[in-house]
């Protein structure tokens, strides 16, 4: 296994990575009965090089991948090759702690404009004339 580079030089080592086979469902024949291709990829968030600020951050974005030890789990089964799904998982789990590292920019609220409270209302008009379009009259 290689190690994961999540960029802005941190650099988990592979011997904190554990990766465990089994057999993976789906089409395949017999090959799907004999060989054990699906690949899980587990890290332990507390085991990361960093800093206690962003393992939160990793384990509130990624809080369904994390199970109850701590362990997030990536798994792999698309392909048929061992070797391919457990490429395929180290590359999701870069992929997911890297997206879960970045830092989000605060929403700026914003205001509706002039023109589209405007242009709501109108609709609204239009709907109401046409509803009233479709009574029917009753004239006794």
């Amino acid at each position: 296994m290689r190690d994961l580079d999540l960029g802005d030089g941190i650099i988990v080592p592979a011997e904190l990575l554990r990766a465990t086979t089994s057999r993976s469902g789906g089409p395949g024949g017999q090959n799907v009965n004999k060989v054990e291709s699906r690949v899980t990829i587990e890290v332990a968030v507390d085991t990361l090089p960093l800093d206690d600020e962003k393992k939160t951050r990793i384990r509130e974005k990624l809080a369904t991948r994390i199970n109850k030890d701590g362990d997030l789990r990536v798994t792999s089964q698309s392909a048929r090759s061992q070797l391919a799904n457990r490429d395929h998982a180290i590359e999701r789990l870069e992929a997911l702690l890297r997206d879960a590292l970045k830092e989000q920019k605060p929403r700026k609220k914003t205001k509706v404009s002039r023109a589209a409270k405007r242009r709501r209302v109108d609709e609204k008009k239009k709907m109401g004339e046409k509803k009233k379009l479709r009574r029917v009259r009753v004239d006794l």
